[in-house]
């Protein structure tokens, strides 16, 4: 039933973007200037009150504006030695990660969340197939499967989407945490130690990655040669 309902969200959602399609194409060509769709933000006014150019020409723009804005929360991130403030960076870099630029995207995100919420993980899962499918550069969508493959207990196929969270975003620090986790509970200490380390690199008030550390180090020299 749960994949019957799967099926039938996706078809009324398809459903709806056909019907919609037509429509705003007709909207389009009635205006002398487009308006922003759904996956658009608003244009920001200028103060002197100028035309805006169309929505399309401002998306490098945009692209590069948001791609600065992250790397300054890094740089950030990066600095911060006390855990509330580094917390704060990283939550406003967590944010920057949830935007796919899809409103279809986020929709059926939302609807994997609540599915996994409800530990109904094969629903959530077969949403997931699809955001990864149609947004196949969208990081996020790829660290969401590889977190519900590990709460599978699908470890390898959770191990393969790491690696391309980490393709897309080598600093994605989640991704890093969860690669470190998968290698210690395979009992693969040297390796999850770099991984911790690999994330202390990029976010180094993480609590959990400086206990791990610490831990792991402990644990590797007090092992026999």
């Amino acid at each position: 039933m749960s994949r019957m309902r799967t099926f039938l969200r996706l078809t009324v959602l398809a459903s709806i973007l056909a019907i919609s399609a037509p429509a705003l194409r007709a909207q389009d060509q009635a205006q002398e200037f487009e308006e922003p769709g759904l996956e658009e933000p608003l244009p920001v006014p200028e103060e002197n009150l100028t035309p805006q150019p169309p929505v399309y020409d401002d998306v490098p723009l945009q692209a590069e504006t948001e791609k600065t804005h992250i790397d300054e929360l890094f740089d950030k991130l990066r600095k911060a030695r006390d855990p509330r403030y580094a917390k704060t960076i990283a939550d406003g870099i967590w944010a920057e990660w949830f935007r796919s630029g899809s409103a279809t995207v986020d929709l059926m995100l939302g609807w994997a969340n609540d599915a996994f919420e409800e530990k109904k993980y094969n629903v959530a899962l077969d949403y997931l197939d699809q955001v990864v499918m149609r947004a196949p550069d969208f990081a996020e969508g790829w660290n969401r499967r590889a977190t519900l493959h590990y709460s599978m207990d699908n470890f390898a196929k959770s191990m393969t989407d790491i690696e391309k969270v980490l393709e897309l975003e080598p600093r994605h620090f989640g991704a890093l945490a969860g690669l470190a986790t998968i290698l210690e509970r395979t009992d693969r200490k040297e390796a999850a130690l770099k991984a911790w380390m690999r994330a202390l690199e990029v976010y180094p008030a993480m609590g959990s990655a400086q206990e791990a550390v610490i831990r792991l180090s402990d644990e590797l020299a007090a092992d026999p040669v």
